[in-house]
């Protein structure tokens, strides 16, 4: 008997952020200190420790997730890209 997918939840979307700045920093081989170094270039101090705990729990503010992907050159998150994260973590939209 096959199992309906799991709904989604507040700790679904922390681990499609996780997911997500994960992937695109591996991506383009970008270390936590090097993503600490980049964002401290523009003005905005975070150390590489602090960054690692925001995004290994998936927490962190919209300023500082779109900060992280303006210094990563992140041109454009794909929705179809996001579906693909929800469906490997077992996860369906509602239609």
């Amino acid at each position: 008997m096959r199992s309906e997918p799991a709904k989604i939840n507040g700790g679904h979307w922390r681990q499609l952020v996780q997911r997500l700045l994960k992937a695109e920093m591996s991506r383009r081989g970008v270390r936590y200190q090097d993503l600490s170094d980049r964002l401290a270039s523009v003005g905005i101090h975070q150390s590489a420790d602090n960054l690692r705990n925001k995004v290994n729990k998936g927490i962190l503010g919209a300023d500082l997730l779109l900060q992280i992907m303006i210094v990563l050159n992140v041109r454009r998150i794909e929705r179809e890209d996001l579906l693909d994260i929800f469906a490997d973590m077992g996860v369906k939209l509602p239609d």
